[in-house]
């Protein structure tokens, strides 16, 4: 039987492993608001403490995560996903031990950073990238994405019954175990079989959207005509990863998606990780702070499949657009309105359905581009400005709580970043990138 075959034979083991992996790596991460009254409490650290370590969590995992692409591409993504749940498991454990907020970082920032990046979307979404095509490779991604967030909405209950039954410490050795339980789910993630390029991203698109390639000159009529002797799958498999990265690192709209991210993970890891300790300073109680998050979690599940459909049906880059101004909206709307448990529940709800929907968007958009055999690669480049993002939301919302004892400094910073990443995604040029052809012509 074919790699292929056997891909399509059992594509809902694959996906399934796919997205309850996912699910665990960013459920556990989703949780660390709930945790961080608990642990400053009881270890007499200061916010900017804890804080620090989820910053460095989050700069770490965007500076690992083109490596840990490269690593993907070049070895499988199974080994990778492998490794890195191993190493979630031991910082988890780890963590449990830290006195100091040095060895905190250490472990919660620096090693769940680096173990973020091999077993999040980036490395799962690449393997399903190769394992797929066409249709499948977007229903894939949409399961996937979905089953994560499944995961995310179940770890919260999971995490605050654990907290309050036992200590913090207690709770992160449960999560440990169950890391390591799903380890071997890994082995469903094998992608050791040919990978397409842009030619095949397009599979996926309606016939509406063939136009979007680039026009051809007269001159090229005869060609056109013609059979390609050497299809874009071809030639784009002869391309480098030394030269697929040049080629991305020259694009415009490479670093524009990149722009893009940074306003996403800025956005999602201060509300993730300030939120709870917002509404709990406005008078609501641990648990319904901590049922926002389940709220985000809950209807990211819907979210993340919708947008993942959505790029099958329309640019990606445009859908993108629309979602990030929603996003602000929803921001300015919650800043406007008084504190309340109804408004907090309104406005997780709707953020939920836009949290990680940018993911298989922005994940689009780059196959479009690029194609899918240097998918992990590329997208860990362009997941470096997200979690710069994601590290700027996290110990600004700190440092300036600590200062000023508000936040609102950093809703208002949320509002304008939506809008300027909503405005850099429209002139993205999405038509698929030529490849040099046999005799130095190009093919697209």
């Amino acid at each position: 039987m074919s790699p292929k075959a056997s891909a399509l034979r059992n594509r809902w083991l694959i996906v399934i492993a796919g997205g309850v992996l996912m699910g665990a790596a960013l459920g556990v991460r989703h949780v660390q608001g709930l945790f961080l009254q608990p642990v400053i409490s009881s270890q007499g650290w200061t916010r900017e403490d804890f804080g620090l370590a989820l910053a460095l969590q989050n700069l770490v995992w965007g500076l690992a995560q083109p490596l840990t692409g490269i690593i993907a591409d070049r070895y499988g993504s199974a080994k990778v996903v492998f490794t890195g749940m191993i190493v979630y498991a031991l910082a988890l454990m780890l963590m449990t031990y830290a006195q100091h907020p040095t060895a905190f970082a250490l472990t919660n920032g620096i090693m769940i950073g680096i173990a973020l990046s091999g077993t999040a979307f980036g490395v799962v979404y690449g393997a399903l990238s190769r394992i797929f095509t066409g249709p499948q490779r977007t229903w894939a991604l949409a399961i996937a994405g979905a089953l994560g967030g499944l995961g995310q909405f179940c770890m919260v209950p999971a995490a605050q019954a654990l907290i309050t039954v036992s200590t913090w410490q207690g709770a992160i050795s449960v999560l440990c175990i169950v890391m390591i339980t799903l380890t071997p789910l890994a082995l469903f993630l094998r992608d050791d079989m040919p990978a397409a390029a842009p030619g095949d991203a397009r599979a996926s698109v309606p016939a509406g959207r063939a136009s979007r390639a680039p026009a051809h000159s007269p001159d090229d009529a005869s060609a056109k005509a013609r059979p390609a002797a050497h299809p874009p799958e071809a030639a784009a498999s002869t391309l480098t990863m030394r030269q697929a990265i040049r080629q991305a690192l020259c694009h415009r709209g490479f670093w524009l998606l990149n722009l893009g991210f940074l306003a996403c993970g800025f956005q999602l890891a201060f509300v993730a990780a300030h939120m709870p300790a917002y509404l709990m300073d406005r008078g609501l109680s641990a648990q319904q702070a901590g049922m926002t998050l389940a709220i985000i979690a809950l209807t990211n599940i819907f979210g993340n499949y919708t947008c993942a459909r959505l790029a099958g049906r329309w640019p990606a880059k445009q859908v993108l657009c629309v979602l990030y101004l929603l996003r602000t909206l929803a921001l300015a709307a919650f800043l406007a309105a008084p504190v309340s448990i109804w408004s907090a529940y309104l406005f997780s709800a709707v953020m939920g359905f836009l949290w990680l929907g940018t993911v298989p968007l922005t994940t689009d958009v780059i196959l479009r581009i690029f194609g899918a055999r240097y998918i992990a690669t590329l997208f860990g480049f362009v997941f470096v400005g997200h979690q710069v993002g994601g590290f700027l939301g996290v110990w600004l919302g700190s440092v300036i709580y600590d200062t000023y004892h508000s936040y609102d400094p950093l809703w208002l910073l949320s509002i304008v970043i939506g809008l300027l990443a909503a405005g850099v995604h429209w002139p993205i040029d999405d038509r698929p990138v030529a490849y040099p052809g046999p005799l130095g012509g190009q093919v697209s």
